[in-house]
């Protein structure tokens, strides 16, 4: 199928404006220099465990976490968000746009660990070890998580849950789609603070750590469930004490299967059917 992309500046009183249809896999998302809309026709390669008593659990638990977390954290966040305006031009809260379940997209809240408007000369990419657009102050956030604080207010909100894939901007999921098979299949959940994925391997790179992430994403779409999820949990507390990936793995049983292709994995995940994303249109409307 054809694949056509055009490109319109757009006014910015239109910025984060927003439409949505989760029914079709399709997503519009407008932001300051253009307007990205997304339509897609895709056939999960992975059945989604659980059913509507493990949604109505996980939300329920998801919310009363979040929500105790979120009152007893905030001396900490008040004096991070001091922290960052006393050391750097710029607001101590921002604000993303990311990629949800079933493609829709929404507004991600954290704090500013990276120096004001750095992204207009680097533009979009992947944070790497000592990357120079990351303040002092927002080295120590990211090293604690702290500068994560600010999602649980997303996840009161129904966008996120605690447990789940890491969610990703919707200018790498366009590229990734085509670059990874099968990438969708960890849009068939709510996106995580905290995951499978992320309690076992380190934050993304390149093409080939995004490749590994995916796989674990897979798998705890095809296996999530209580007991999974209480062992993720667990897991996150002794990650967040810097406990080894290799260890955490061990300690809890952690699935952790990597195979070589993401779409070869027939001994990790039990797949629906033998199927790729199937593309309708990737365009940037004029």
């Amino acid at each position: 199928m054809s694949t056509q992309a055009y490109l319109r500046p757009e006014p910015p009183r239109q910025r984060s404006e927003r439409i949505q249809r989760a029914e079709t896999h399709s997503y519009e998302t407008r932001t300051e220099s253009r307007t990205t809309v997304v339509h897609r026709h895709v056939e999960p390669s992975v059945e989604v465990s659980g059913g509507a008593w493990l949604e109505a659990v996980k939300t329920s638990t998801d919310f009363l976490i979040a929500a105790t977390v979120l009152v007893l954290s905030l001396p900490v966040l008040a004096m991070a968000v001091l922290a960052i305006r006393l050391t750097s031009r710029g607001a101590a809260f921002y604000t993303q746009l990311r990629v949800g379940r079933g493609g829709r997209p929404y507004v991600i809240y954290k704090l500013r660990s990276m120096y004001h408007d750095c992204e207009r000369k680097s533009g979009v990419q992947w944070s790497t070890r000592g990357d120079p657009r990351v303040t002092p102050v927002g080295r120590i956030l990211r090293k604690t998580h702290i500068d994560e604080i600010p999602q649980l207010w997303n996840v009161l909100r129904g966008e996120m849950s605690l447990i789940g894939p890491r969610p990703e901007r919707p200018e790498w999921v366009i590229k990734l789609e085509q670059d990874l098979p099968n990438y969708r299949d960890r849009l068939l959940v709510k996106p995580g603070l905290t995951g499978l994925a992320q309690v076992q391997l380190p934050p993304d790179t390149d093409l080939e750590s995004v490749r590994k992430k995916l796989a674990l994403d897979r798998v705890y779409v095809s296996r999530r469930g209580l007991w999974l999820d209480c062992r993720i949990y667990v897991a996150t507390v002794f990650y967040l004490f810097g406990v080894r990936f290799e260890t955490l793995r061990g300690w809890f049983s952690l699935p952790h299967e990597l195979p070589a292709e993401t779409d070869h994995a027939e001994d990790v995940l039990p797949l629906r059917r033998r199927a790729t994303p199937l593309y309708t249109t990737v365009s940037i409307n004029n």
